[in-house]
């Protein structure tokens, strides 16, 4: 027997809320009938396509090819929907978003809260290379990214250049300079983004090129925690600038080390690009003044 729209549509909604009992929430079912819809699709493919565990479910390789195209017709059927149901009056919807740093998608996301306030914004913070994984694999509508891999399968609207910077509280010893070099924090202990970060992939990386060791650090998991942590005075911190709106008791130095200009990126598949919804959020990004 061959898969019918209600599996895939289950599948699918399993895989991008993470859970079943999530996806029941989201289309409006029991959770039973999520479990069968998806049995039955195991039963149809003849293979595995989703590890059930305690945290939730995991998808196989099986599974990963067999949600592209499950993502795809969603994203048609929603398309639809948008047409059929009125969605083109944004006053009903909800949109994921995803990100590597709050800003500027904090920015973004208020702005289009205020212009279209029946939408609910699903919103994730997490590091680079989980952010861009998600993207890859379509688990959200939007992804704000940093220096973004390329694909032919998404649209891609550049926001924002910015460069890393260290942080460090006003009273500091080293708060009056304009400019550090890296070699000035070797005595410091440095605040980074957990591993997985882009940040952590940028610090190793310039430190091997000027044969320099690698300082103490510690590691916080949000830009918010790791500001609290400059101004308790753990140490120096180094982000991208303007990461946050948290600067009271700081101040931004420049590194002479981190030349390089990093640009933040809005990615979305192609067909979700064409939604209602995802198009609007794009035309609030692109005409935000950062």
């Amino acid at each position: 027997m061959r898969p019918n729209h209600h599996q895939f549509t289950a599948f699918a909604y399993v895989v991008r809320e993470g859970s079943f009992s999530a996806a029941a929430e989201r289309l409006g079912v029991s959770q039973s009938a999520v479990t069968q819809q998806v049995a039955k699709l195991e039963r149809n493919v003849g293979a595995q396509l989703l590890i059930r565990g305690r945290d939730g479910v995991q998808v196989t390789p099986t599974g990963q090819d067999l949600y592209t195209l499950a993502d795809r017709l969603v994203a048609l059927d929603s398309a639809i929907a948008e047409q059929l149901e009125g969605f083109a009056s944004m006053k009903d919807g909800r949109i994921k978003i995803i990100a590597n740093a709050p800003q500027p998608t904090l920015k973004i996301i208020a702005r289009f809260t205020e212009r279209f306030p029946g939408i609910h914004v699903d919103f994730g913070l997490h590091d680079w290379t989980t952010a861009t994984g998600m993207i890859r694999k379509r688990l959200a509508d939007v992804g704000l990214i940093t220096d973004p891999p390329r694909s032919e399968d998404f649209v891609h609207h550049r926001l924002q250049t910015t460069r890393y910077v260290a942080y460090c509280r006003q009273d500091h010893p080293l708060a009056g300079r304009s400019r550090l070099r890296l070699a000035d924090l070797q005595d410091e202990t440095i605040i980074l983004p957990e591993e997985g970060s882009l940040t952590q992939r940028v610090v190793k990386a310039t430190l091997r090129k000027r044969s320099l060791p690698m300082p103490r650090t510690v590691t916080m998991t949000t830009f918010p925690v790791m500001c609290e942590a400059v101004l308790q005075g753990i140490g120096i911190a180094l982000f991208l600038r303007d990461s946050s709106l948290i600067d009271e008791g700081m101040v931004e130095i420049e590194v002479e080390e981190f030349d390089t200009l990093h640009e933040i990126w809005l990615v979305a598949t192609k067909d979700r690009a064409r939604l209602r919804l995802v198009s609007e959020f794009v035309a609030t990004a692109t005409s935000t003044v950062f």
